[in-house]
């Protein structure tokens, strides 16, 4: 055979075995998330991971990954809640992550969305509580939260669901941006300010534990401030979705107490104009024994994003479930 000749059927081979793959459509699927230190992003990448099932990928009943067939996710750090809440309406991107509190406040048009609402964004599960930390240096203390004032306080970067409920927590136990120092930045960047002395405080919202956190405890050590009842019940009330929680002794190996703080529960949502049958696919794939080993292993928040608890707390936030979510959890008979 000439070489002409095995080179035009080398090329003939390699267009045989790539046909099936170059005929199936790829779909991208943007998830926003959040800065790389927090627990969005990682969390993100992982569900994109269990979700997406490139062109040319061997199918699930052939031991590949379970993803949907043609779809690329992708995970996007951005500013967290309230950023992907307003990119996920304007359709740039497909999916996002974000707390519930800002979820309720953007669909319904209220507080910081006041004539600003968000009514497609629309509920695929559940994933899991989001605590409050409010970090101090080692070995600083506060005796309550207006002792912040006069202080340099981080309140999480702009845009982010943390920022709009630490606002109106502090404002609830009267502390405004006129009585503080206040710093917008990512929870990466706020470890290293306090790490270097330049914050004397700093506010995030994420499931435990938070990488930076960990780093900072590592390095500098840190403190978490431990909420009074009154404090809690003050913040519950100033923000709903903000619920009573406990990050243990433990978590973070320099705090070796418990503290009491909120949490807010963390989202996966849609656009209301995602395609039914789409968002009935990524909801069946992300709940898949594959995307069950992944979050298991991926992060040690994984452990608590599951199936059983996709639906905790949707209802009370009244933002709709996507149909397709909608579709697979009447499905497997978790709705009627």
């Amino acid at each position: 055979m000439t070489f002409m000749r095995r080179f035009s059927a080398a090329l003939m081979a390699g267009a045989l075995l790539a046909g099936p793959a170059m005929a199936q459509d790829m779909t991208f699927f943007r998830i926003g998330t959040g800065g790389a230190g927090g627990t969005y992003f990682p969390i993100g990448g992982i569900i994109a991971n269990a979700i997406s099932n490139p062109p040319g990928s061997r199918a699930c009943d052939e031991g590949g990954n379970c993803g949907v067939p043609g779809l690329v996710a992708m995970a996007q750090s951005t500013n967290a809640s309230a950023h992907n809440v307003n990119a996920v309406q304007a359709g740039q991107m497909e999916a996002g992550l974000t707390g519930a509190a800002t979820l309720h406040f953007a669909y319904k048009g209220i507080g910081v969305f006041e004539g600003n609402q968000k009514p497609d964004v629309r509920v695929i599960a559940n994933l899991f509580p989001e605590d409050l930390h409010l970090v101090l240096p080692k070995g600083a203390k506060l005796n309550g939260l207006a002792d912040l004032k006069g202080k340099r306080v981080g309140i999480a970067q702009a845009g982010s669901g943390t920022q709009i409920a630490v606002e109106l927590i502090l404002a609830a136990h009267g502390i405004t941006r006129d009585d503080i120092e206040e710093a917008e930045l990512n929870n990466t960047q706020s470890a290293e300010r306090l790490a270097d002395g330049q914050l004397d405080a700093y506010f995030y919202a994420a499931g435990t534990p938070v990488a930076a956190m960990i780093q900072l405890d590592n390095t500098k050590g840190m403190e978490l401030y431990d909420w009074s009842d009154e404090e809690l019940v003050t913040g519950n009330t100033a923000v709903p979705y903000y619920i009573k929680s406990l990050i243990p002794a433990g978590t973070y190996p320099g705090v070796d107490y418990d503290v009491d703080t909120l949490a807010v529960s963390g989202m996966l949502i849609t656009n209301a104009n995602q395609p039914e049958e789409l968002v009935y696919e990524i909801t069946k794939a992300l709940w898949s024994s594959t995307a069950r080993k992944l979050l298991d292993n991926g992060h040690p928040k994984g452990k608590a994003i599951t199936v059983e608890t996709a639906l905790d707390g949707v209802e009370g936030i009244g933002v709709p479930l996507h149909p397709g979510a909608e579709k697979y959890y009447r499905e497997i008979g978790m709705l009627k």
